[in-house]
């Protein structure tokens, strides 16, 4: 009986990974919206790599975000965020790749990941940012006199480019499995959406 529910419940994450037709699946949205854990227990429901950009990027520069940040600046860390996504997604899918909080808003990025990808927005409204960003309190753009009003700030920024995204998926303080099943449901969505569309 488990054994049975446990293939039913691979068998209906599969669906939507058919017709993604070798795309990747590009996580998107601010920090501390939950998209390398979700993005991890996502792949690992579709069967797929689990690939997170930030972490690409550290290797590439021998250093972590923070010190890339505080030796070369931000300019330095976007250009070579922006060499690094495409050379992730230019390797092809599927797969769920995580992004870092500000590649969305590169048009450059946005286009390659359009071409390449499907791209998730993981929204998450501030209350909910705010408390899980303070158990890191690393993160370079919070670095600020006054956090809260730079997290206001960039969620005033970047909501509206996130909104490009193809699919949107709410995300808050319930367990990452009910968020993996928000997503599955929503691509599965617009992916048949598409094809339909295809065939008419």
């Amino acid at each position: 009986m488990n054994a049975l529910s446990k293939g039913q419940r691979k068998k209906r994450a599969a669906l939507p990974l058919e017709v993604l037709n070798g795309k990747s699946i590009v996580l998107v949205g601010m920090m501390g919206a939950g998209k390398t854990s979700v993005g991890r227990r996502l792949a690992q429901r579709l069967d797929v790599p689990f690939v997170d950009a930030d972490k690409k990027i550290e290797e590439a520069a021998g250093q972590t975000i923070t010190e890339i940040f505080a030796d070369h600046g931000e300019t330095y860390f976007r250009d070579g965020e922006r060499r690094v996504l495409k050379r992730l997604l230019d390797q092809g899918g599927p797969q769920v790749l995580s992004t870092g909080g500000g590649a969305f808003m590169d048009e450059e990025n946005r286009k390659v990941i359009e071409e390449t990808g499907i791209s998730v927005w993981l929204k998450a409204d501030f209350a909910t940012l705010m408390r899980r960003v303070r158990r890191r309190p690393t993160r370079p753009l919070l670095q600020t006199p006054d956090p809260e009003a730079t997290m206001r700030k960039l969620l005033a920024e970047r909501d509206p480019v996130y909104a490009l995204a193809d699919v949107t998926v709410k995300t808050e303080d319930v367990a990452h499995g009910v968020i993996v099943n928000r997503i599955l449901s929503a691509l599965g969505n617009r992916l048949g959406q598409q094809e339909q569309g295809a065939t008419k």
